[in-house]
Formats: C-alpha cells, structure tokens, sequence
C-alpha cells in the first residue's frame, strides 16, 4: 500500500461523520471497526489480565519474588529492567551507580537472565519484558537462556514492550522484521507491544500520541511485508501499549478511537485474519501523575486512571503503586496496587457491560473528535516520508511540547501543612553494583574472548552492509557470553 493511498482512506463507514447528533446503529463489539471494543462479550466472560511489572534489584532477589508469586497462581511474569540496563550499560559503567537496581532489576550478560529465570518453567510461563530501547540484548539473552535450560524455542511465549523510535540511530522497524522472521523461522510465540509516546510529553495531547505511536504501527507493517512477512502472520502479533492519565474522558476516547483507526489502517493491507484488524491495547497508569507530597492521594489518582482504561476497553492493565514515585514499591504498596485491581472487577459490576459508555453524547463526541484530529496528523506523517523520517527529521520533539498547569491535590492546591515521612522500599545501588561488578570480573577472563569479538563485529557488519539476521547473531554473542554493554555498542556501529 502506498503512503499515497493511506492519505485518501475516507473514513466515512465510520462514526467520523461531521453531524450534530451521533447514530450507534451498526457498531456492536467485536466488528470492525472495533468501536465497542474488540471482543463481543469483551469483559462478562474474561476480565481483562491483571499485569504487574516488577524487579528487584538483583536477579537472585527477583527471582526469588516470581517463584514466591507463581507458587500463588500467577500465570505470567511481567520484568521490569533498571535504568542501566535499559540505556544499553553494563553495571560497571563509571556513570550507572546512582540507577543500579534502583528501579528494576540489574541485567549485565546472559548468566543473569539464567538467574533471574532459575527453576521458572519457560516452557509453561508467558513472558511480558517492559523495556526502553533496548530490547535485542534482552530478547537475546532470553532465548539463550532458554536453550541451555533445553527448551524448546517453539514453546517459549513472549511479548517484549518497547518504543525503538526513541533512538532511531540504534533501533529501527527493520529490527522488528528480523525479530518476526527469526520467530516464524523457529516457532517462537514471539509478540510486540508497541509502546506510546507519553514519555515525549504528550500526556496532555491524545491525539499526538495516537497519532506517533499507530504509524509506527503502519511502518511495522511496512517493513514486514517488504521482507515478505505476510500481514495476517505479523498484525495479530502486535499490540499497543498506553499510557493513561488523568484527563478521564480524553483517555476512554483514546483507547475507542485507536482501534477504529487501527482497523482502517490494516483493512488496506487485505487482511484475511480477522484478528489481524484488532488492536489489542495494555495501560499503564501514569507514572507523571504521581506525586511524592501528600502521596496517598496517589490511590485515587491510580484508582481513577484504572477505571479510564478498563472503560475505554483495554486487555491487561498495570496499575501503579502509591510510593513508584520514590523507588520501588514496598510489600504493602504493591499489594494496594493489585488489589485495587481485583476490587474493580469483583465489587463493582463494571465488567457486566460490555462499552458502558456507548451512545454518550460527550463520549462519542470526543472519540470522533480524537479520532479526525489523529488521523489529520497521521496523514501530516506520511507526506513526510512515514514515523521514521518524522523522527528523524526532529519533528515529534516539536509537536510534544506542552505546558501543564493542571491542579495537584497536594501540590499546588490543598497542599498539607505538615507530612508525616513515607516509609519506602530502598535499593542500596553500590551495594548492587559491587555484586554485578564482581560478576562481570570473573566472567571476562573465562569466556572465549576472540568469539565475542567476532560475534560483535558480526553484529556491526550486518547493520552496515543490511544483510543477515540481527536477532540470531545478537543470539550468537549471548552465548559466547557478550555483555549488554557490548552488544549494544555493536548495534551503535556503522
């Protein structure tokens, strides 16, 4: 399809019609375009999944907290990754010290997947890996890992989270081809949450973030199809992961909006799958919304996000801690967190209606409004080229510069005169980095050290000359034991 052809989809089978009163007759859940929401019965038979990202800071630690959580009934792991490790360093970088374990858990190299993953069933545990920009490493050491436990690379399940566009230099949407290639090639339940742009300051502006993140979406599909991926074997492994924040009613509308768009983008693709036209949204609870004064207002704000998301239809959902704004959450936080959850669905009848808000005047207002200004940007981004050169070209930092002078509770209005101190988790970073460090030191004199080298310049040579699969050969280093560090500054070379 045609960057030409996109501009002149009509959306005129949809409810994007420019009158005063809306007509609902037509949209039932689980149809294209998926107003409704994506399943017919949607909540009534099958909440939507309950997901808790967590780390702590070691993998000895985190470890021990999943296998104490799966002894409980959980069904899949959500890996939350340290800061250090998301940005590509390994633990021994001169600059990391402050963010070592702070925030998730500390990855240098393949053995400490191999710990984090100690006597976890990969073969049986549906795998959900959050990270920033930095999900080849992750994804290598991963599959390793599960290779030297003699699993079978067919049944591992994962869905790997991430924005590559926040470095275009290191990731770009062929990456994903050569992950999808690599998956279909080896059986490998492999799937991509595509995560928003709320992180580039976009939490006051829906539309932006609609916008960025579905023609990322569209160059995924792009990208595929070019290296011969077939739509319906690609589309239905992708997903979208939001943000959601306190503009209640913006952010129901977001989730609506967005699947109806989703499914006109990919009805020009000739899908066959109906699955394939079905966006598939995870929310998260916004972390910009949380505040350190007065923190337990943080509740309601979570509580209040949770219900926007659940309204507006989504498939799993992350609810934040009361204390996230400090470090990582405390044993009783995080249970506030889950609970919270678990109240929603059981005490509250809000999964006995499949789109409680169908037919609102304000609602489908606001979804039709949402929706005509996304798509207006969305064509602004295809006459430029599609996301990448958007990006490139520094438009998306321009278009996501907002000023937020909106009421706090606590901060800027009806502030507390006096806060009695939180008791909060804290990680000592030294403490952990002196443990990864030692590590690191006893696995550098061991490892064959001239197949690292080859399989890193392997790495480098395949981006430079665009030929060979990246995940197999970022596979390769792994097992000679090649560095996050390492690894990533391969993928940097040209």
């Amino acid at each position: 399809m045609s960057r030409k052809n996109l501009q002149n989809i009509k959306l005129k089978n949809s409810i994007l019609k420019t009158k005063p009163f809306f007509n609902q007759e037509g949209f039932v859940a689980g149809i294209p375009p998926f107003l409704r929401g994506p399943y017919s019965t949607m909540y009534i038979q099958k909440p939507w999944v309950t997901r808790h990202f967590s780390g702590f800071s070691t993998a000895e630690d985190s470890n021990y907290f999943y296998r104490e959580q799966l002894k409980k009934g959980q069904t899949e792991l959500s890996i939350l990754f340290d800061n250090a490790t998301n940005k590509g360093y390994d633990s021994d970088h001169k600059n990391v010290q402050e963010v070592i374990g702070k925030k998730g858990v500390a990855i240098d190299s393949v053995e400490d997947i191999k710990v984090l993953f100690y006597k976890i069933p990969l073969d049986k545990i549906s795998v959900f890996i959050k990270t920033d920009i930095n999900f080849l490493p992750i994804l290598a050491f991963y599959i390793a890992a599960a290779e030297e436990q003699n699993i079978n690379t067919s049944d591992l399940s994962l869905t790997i989270e991430s924005n590559i566009l926040k470095n275009s230099n290191l990731y770009s949407a062929s990456i994903i081809t050569d992950v999808f290639e690599y998956s279909s090639k080896n059986k490998l339940d492999f799937n991509y949450s595509i995560s928003d742009y709320s992180s580039l300051e976009t939490v006051n502006n829906p539309e932006k973030t609609l916008a960025f993140s579905l023609t990322e979406g569209l160059e995924f599909l792009r990208k595929a199809i070019e290296a011969g991926i077939n739509i319906d074997d690609i589309a239905p492994k992708l997903s979208y992961s939001w943000s959601i924040n306190m503009n209640h009613f913006a952010e129901i509308a977001k989730i609506r909006a967005a699947r109806m768009l989703w499914a006109k983008m990919v009805k020009q693709f000739d899908a066959k799958n109906s699955e394939s036209f079905i966006l598939k949204s995870h929310c998260k609870t916004s972390d910009s919304s949380l505040t350190q004064q007065d923190p337990f207002n943080n509740i309601t704000r979570v509580t209040t996000e949770a219900m926007a998301a659940i309204f507006g239809g989504t498939q799993s959902l992350h609810t934040n801690a009361l204390d996230e704004t400090f470090a990582l959450p405390s044993e009783v936080s995080a249970q506030v967190a889950k609970d919270t959850q678990i109240y929603l669905q059981k005490e509250t009848n809000i999964t006995q209606t499949v789109d409680p808000w169908a037919g609102s005047y304000h609602l489908e207002n606001l979804t039709e409004d949402l929706a005509n200004k996304a798509w207006k940007l969305i064509c602004k981004i295809e006459e430029s080229g599609g996301i990448s050169n958007f990006f490139e070209n520094g438009t998306p930092k321009t278009e996501t510069k907002n000023t937020n002078n909106d009421t706090k509770i606590g901060v800027n209005k009806y502030q507390l005169e006096k806060e009695d101190p939180l008791t909060f988790l804290e990680i000592d970073g030294k403490a952990v980095q002196d443990l990864q460090i030692k590590k690191l030191d006893k696995l550098k004199p061991i490892r064959n050290n001239l197949a690292v080298k080859e399989s890193l310049n392997n790495i480098s040579k395949a981006i430079k000359h665009q030929k060979g699969n990246l995940l197999e050969l970022t596979i390769i280093a792994a097992k000679y034991r090649a560095t996050l560090e390492e690894i990533s500054n391969a993928l940097l070379k040209e």
